[in-house]
């Protein structure tokens, strides 16, 4: 052995120089143990194993508590020697999980990274093996302090933080951090059983000379990071393997550990060698991921379960053991691979962004809703995901055959275990045991009054946003006697209503007269395409860029024949080079009643009182100009023309339609489409076939010299029902997310499509339905319902969200209150979508530990203050209970 090095691998291995290679490692016990299986079998003689237990101190509550307090204190919990620890040689079946890790001497780990690495290179068809380049990335200082207890089997250990660079502590932070199943220690370096001698009233000479009785052992952490070239040409399920190194675990066999005679217990190293890479956004976990073409709401979405505490912990622990391949219902355990895989080099040290290529690939296999790049829903992506990754990781191999029995009276809590226990007989993944909770689900007949209650497990929450229920418009409400101008109103009315919710809100809006009514009509291209009549029409048939009018009418008039006004006047333009003159349409449409028998002077007297409004006032004695005008009006002359409102010429008839002089109108009878028809209307001659329509539609055509007594503009404007546009916004509306809890458990009756089978009946009725929360997982997700669908529209909700960071409490709206469980919850992930249905967004908050958030935005990760984590864009929250 040459510095501490065998003779074999002193010119092949680059290791730091040292004058004796005494550093402690700390490795996966699995890892170490499949080199020691293979080249030690035969050998039993010098093996000694201490176990050690770690344990938590009661300040600490779980792993998210210890990601919480890394900025806050220093870590620190017990190792406690077990009785069952394998020494002098003596072995025995131990059952080993992949929380149990190993410590081993510079020597045992460099003769165990050999084989290891020659296992590479003979897969890799013999590249040449240099720890330096291809595995000792994995390696990094850890600096312990050791304090000998009154009980010589017992250590406590801390790592301090201002003795660790920033990042180190970090990782110490997630290899010790606790999980329900208890963290093992084996001592197989010899170093700290120095410390426990036979004579508990003496320790050695080092820890004599400390005057509190406290070590300091440096170690050599390795094998905790995902190493990408380990995983190069081979599949996803072998590289599982080989990181957690899922082999056959037999009897304990081991080397001799003791590092030499010195019994020093401080090992030192030249720690800058293994530091991780610099430069990177902050610490493990704060790795972008590539969007590879629109798949910014995929990445959302894996951010912020891969920040879900306890899958954290699953998926760098040893979960590939659980993986179902023989799941009818899963992926053959392929997604459960490709997301596990995909998180560890999430979390992998100094890790760079992620390009999500293998999961995409196999999401798109798996789900081809979500294939190609086009733009899609991080809540769709998140509910398959939960469902496949349940699926594939299902502990329930053969699922048995459960049938739900009838309540009969019987209690609640006896019906709802009963529905929970068949549920988790046939799912048992750690999606069920963190994310999914219960629900209770109330049915009642509106005839019979059958009562149906059943427990239901949800993956996550729903909920509607209750200030969306109602939608604002905008109308032009226009007299029907001339006696004002045209006004726009703004309403809210049910987003889901009906025209006669339109038209009641209007009235009131408007102060509609008791003796008075409303027409609502579209209008396009300025004329009416359509009125509004039927009262149950739904109004999602009418869109935000439609324009509505409302005529107000007399009631009395109901019966009387109804006219509807068009205008068009004279507008030049140049075409070809040429001075050319046409006939324009401008202007709202404007209605008025007339009696059954009328004459051309009664529609023209109508006419001017509905246009009065819109009179420019005179300086002089203009004030009789248009009435003066009216009387004097000739019958039109026969070589004129008059356009249709389509702007094309329509040459004179041989019945005298014509164009009016430069002072005079003329009115003409339209069909429904506003094409001009052969008669024209004659003044003090009565209107052909009046009396024959309900309804009929008159052209005025306008000379140039009337149109400048008259603001036009007034008359042309009008509205959008909602403007849109890219830096239009709606007002913003608030709500809490108390408010939409209490909309999603509201009683309410099923729509006619869901109608229910009543069994008591016998017959299909539209019950009524309650919810219940029954249940509270460990992870809560809530998906707030921004986006809705119908035949004819898709819109985005961009109401503001109230809602809790630290304390979301549940404790009022939980139907049954379980004493052992708490029922408040802190906010630590939410996926937000900015932008439109055409288009958007996607991004990620994330809690990191104290009161620090990070935006992730694909590859980019920064810092956010809390103070700017609520906005109308957040779509997915991500609760833990605390």
């Amino acid at each position: 052995m040459e510095n501490g090095l065998p003779e074999d691998l002193s010119d092949s291995t680059q290791l730091p120089e040292s004058d004796n290679d005494q550093r402690v490692y700390f490795v996966p016990y699995r890892w170490w143990k499949d080199a020691q299986d293979a080249m030690m079998s035969d050998e039993s003689d010098g093996n000694r194993g201490v176990l050690f237990m770690a344990t938590p101190p009661s300040s600490y509550a779980g792993p998210m508590k210890l990601i919480n307090n890394i900025f806050n204190s220093d870590l620190a919990f017990n190792l406690r020697r077990e009785e069952n620890s394998l020494q002098n040689g003596e072995s025995g079946e131990v059952s080993i999980s992949g929380r149990d890790f190993a410590l081993v001497s510079g020597e045992m780990w460099l003769q165990a990274l050999k084989w290891h690495s020659d296992t590479k290179v003979a897969a890799k068809c013999g590249k040449t093996f240099s720890a330096a380049e291809d595995d000792m990335s994995d390696v990094y200082p850890l600096q312990l302090r050791l304090s000998v207890l009154r009980e010589t089997n017992s250590l406590g250990v801390k790592v301090s933080k201002k003795d660790n660079a920033t990042e180190l502590f970090r990782r110490a932070c997630k290899i010790f951090s606790l999980d329900s199943e208890m963290l093992r220690i084996w001592d197989f370096s010899g170093q700290t059983a120095l410390i426990f001698m036979n004579d508990k009233t003496k320790f050695p000479k080092d820890c004599q000379q400390q005057s509190d009785q406290e070590l300091l052992l440096e170690l050599q952490i390795y094998g905790l990071s995902d190493s990408i070239k380990c995983r190069e040409g081979k599949k996803a399920d072998v590289a599982v393997q080989n990181y957690n190194g899922m082999h056959s675990s037999g009897s304990l066999t081991g080397m001799n550990g003791n590092a030499g005679n010195k019994s020093t217990s401080i090992f030192r190293s030249n720690s800058s060698v293994f530091s991780g890479r610099s430069g990177e956004a902050g610490s493990l976990g704060l790795t972008g991921l590539q969007n590879l073409g629109n798949t910014c709401f995929m990445n959302s979405a894996i951010q912020c379960l891969a920040h879900t505490p306890k899958l954290i912990d699953y998926f760098l622990g040893d979960y590939g053991r659980e993986v179902n391949h023989k799941n009818p219902l899963g992926m053959n355990g392929e997604i459960a691979l490709a997301f596990g895989d995909m998180l560890r080099r999430l979390w992998a040290p100094g890790a760079t962004p992620v390009a999500p290529r293998t999961f995409k690939s196999k999401l798109a296999r798996f789900a081809p809703q979500f294939s190609g790049f086009n733009q899609h829903d991080s809540q769709e992506l998140l509910a398959f995901l939960l469902d496949g990754l349940h699926e594939d990781l299902n502990r329930v191999k053969s699922k048995p055959y459960v049938e739900a029995k009838d309540e009969e009276s019987r209690p609640d809590e006896e019906v709802a275990d009963e529905y929970w226990q068949n549920h988790v007989a046939r799912n048992d993944s750690v999606i069920v045991d963190v994310c999914q909770g219960q629900y209770k689900s109330t049915l009642v007949c509106p005839d019979c009054r059958k009562v149906s209650v059943t427990f239901d497990p949800f993956m996550y929450l729903s909920l509607p946003l209750p200030s969306t229920n109602t939608r604002t418009m905008t109308l032009t409400v226009v007299s029907a006697d001339g006696s004002i101008q045209p006004s726009s109103y703004t309403i809210s009315v049910p987003k889901f209503g009906k025209c006669e919710d339109l038209i009641q809100a209007l009235s009131i809006a408007c102060s509609l007269g008791m003796d008075e009514t409303l027409l609502v009509a579209e209008v396009y291209n300025n004329r009416i395409i359509r009125f509004l009549e039927e009262p149950a029409d739904y109004l999602s048939l009418i869109r935000d860029n439609d324009r509505l009018v409302a005529y107000r009418l007399k009631k009395d008039s109901d019966n009387s024949p109804l006219v509807v006004f068009m205008h068009q006047h004279m507008e030049e333009h140049y075409f070809h080079g040429k001075l050319i003159s046409s006939w324009k349409a401008f202007g709202i449409p404007l209605v008025g009643n007339v009696n059954n028998f009328v004459s051309g002077s009664d529609i023209h007297n109508l006419y001017l009182q509905l246009v009065a409004p819109f009179r420019i006032p005179p300086d002089g004695a203009l004030d009789n100009d248009m009435d003066s005008t009216a009387t004097e009006e000739v019958e039109g002359k026969e070589d004129n023309t008059c356009s249709t409102p389509d702007g094309d010429a329509k040459p004179s008839s041989a019945k005298g339609v014509g164009l009016p002089s430069d002072s005079e109108l003329q009115f003409y009878l339209t069909d429904e489409k506003g094409m001009v028809k052969d008669e024209n209307i004659v003044m003090n001659e009565p209107v052909p076939k009046i009396g024959l329509h309900r309804r009929f539609n008159v052209l005025v055509c306008w000379p140039e010299q009337l149109t400048k007594q008259y603001d036009t503009s007034l008359l042309s404007s009008l509205p959008e029902i909602f403007k849109s546009g890219f830096f239009a916004k709606r007002p913003q509306e608030s709500v809490s997310l108390y408010k939409c809890l209490e909309a999603f458990l509201k009683e309410e009756p099923l729509g006619p499509e869901d109608m229910w089978y009543c069994p008591s009946c016998k017959q299909h009725r539209q019950a009524s339905k309650k919810l219940d929360l029954w249940r509270l997982p460990e992870i809560l997700v809530i998906h707030l319902k921004r986006f809705s669908y119908t035949q004819s529209a898709k819109n985005k909700l961009e109401t503001y969200v109230d809602f809790p960071v630290d304390d979301l409490d549940l404790s009022t709206h939980l139907s049954y209150k379980n004493g052992q469980l708490s029922h408040r919850y802190m906010l630590y992930a939410i996926s937000n979508h900015y932008g439109s249905m055409g288009g958007g967004h996607y991004t990620a908050f994330i809690h990191h530990g104290g009161d620090q958030w990070y935006d992730f935005d694909d590859s980019h990760v920064s810092p956010i203050s809390q103070e700017k984590i609520k906005t109308s864009a957040a779509y997915v929250l991500f609760y833990r209970r605390v």
